[in-house]
């Protein structure tokens, strides 16, 4: 008989002996990414921060502490201005587990949807408040219709695309060992007209360590300068692309527009999906990854103790320019 996924991820959280045993826990290095990717990469619903390598790069942002449940499953920590939350990616524990987290933690955040599907009673009849976190939605688009921009709801795109193209000739390259000093130099340079760091240290050790991540990417070149790089891996068992980092300089008007669809137009035919992750609640943002009309989203719930109720102010909102979800698409 052949085993399901939640199977197949007990079995490869089995026997991870660089990983302690809850309620033991420690920091995210690389060294876990043999451990921590294959019950990862199992996961279908394709949550953007729930990748190894999304996990890592922002392991000192979030302060990210991990922790393996007997019997398989993660159990991931971390702290945003001052409140404890943590995450249950691949296996949902037993309560008496459950309860003890949410004691020692202010909220979980990243509930998937099977996962509100399945435990939601339980949850709200053990006291606790679910709710939808719109905030952290990720945008999912399809890949064709990045590619094509085709149809009048993107005639606005094509138009930016086609005016960056009559003026600049522009060049999209693989990602390689080569080129990483080329897009670091963009990165150095979104940086200083930005005028703070956002999201500048976990770009830059991605763009640094991609090969080792398993990420990919493509680098941008008008007239052999470099002018822009993405950054992004594989999910949902392969059936999505996952862009994470996404840099470019301003001055070349269009040209986030152009790599969107380039880059769209270079993935393989095989995904089906792009995930241009969350809003974080930023109206700007929102708006952007909107006009890109996203046939579906990424639904996250948040589990709060019932006092806390649903109050965002209690929760906070990361800032756009930091954290996951900084992908920029104007």
């Amino acid at each position: 008989m052949s085993e399901n996924v939640g199977e197949r991820i007990i079995r490869a959280m089995n026997n991870n002996f660089s990983i302690p045993l809850y309620p033991d826990f420690a920091p995210i290095s690389l060294a876990m990414k043999q451990d921590m990717y294959p019950a990862l990469n199992l996961l279908k619903e394709g949550v953007s921060e729930f990748s190894f390598s999304n996990l890592y790069l922002f392991r000192h942002v979030y302060g990210y502490q991990v922790s393996r449940i007997s019997g398989g499953g993660l159990i991931i920590t971390g702290a945003k201005e001052g409140k404890r939350f943590f995450y249950l990616p691949c296996c949902f524990p037993d309560m008496t587990v459950f309860d003890r987290l949410m004691e020692s933690h202010d909220y979980m955040k990243n509930l998937s949807e099977s996962q509100a599907a399945q435990h939601r009673i339980d949850l709200e009849g053990r006291g606790y408040v679910v709710w939808e976190d719109r905030d952290n939605f990720d945008y999912l688009y399809r890949r064709q219709d990045l590619a094509e921009l085709s149809g009048r709801e993107y005639h606005k795109k094509r138009n930016l695309v086609n005016g960056f193209i009559s003026t600049f000739e522009c060049v999209q390259r693989p990602l390689n060992p080569e080129r990483v000093g080329d897009a670091l130099g963009v990165l150095e340079e979104w940086r200083a007209a930005k005028g703070f760091d956002g999201d500048y240290i976990p770009a830059r050790e991605g763009l640094e360590l991609y090969s080792q991540l398993g990420m990919r990417g493509a680098v941008y070149y008008i007239e052999d300068e470099p002018v822009g790089w993405c950054l992004g891996e594989p999910m949902a068992k392969g059936s999505m692309f996952a862009i994470h980092f996404e840099k470019a300089c301003d001055r070349y008007k269009g040209i986030y527009q152009f790599m969107n669809q380039a880059f769209a137009q270079s993935l393989p035919q095989y995904f089906k999906l792009i995930n241009r992750e969350q809003d974080l609640g930023n109206e700007g943002l929102r708006q952007a990854k909107m006009t890109y009309r996203p046939c579906a989203f990424v639904k996250k719930y948040r589990v709060v103790h019932s006092r806390e109720k649903k109050i965002e102010a209690t929760l906070g909102r990361e800032p756009a320019e930091c954290g996951p979800g900084t992908v920029h698409t104007c």
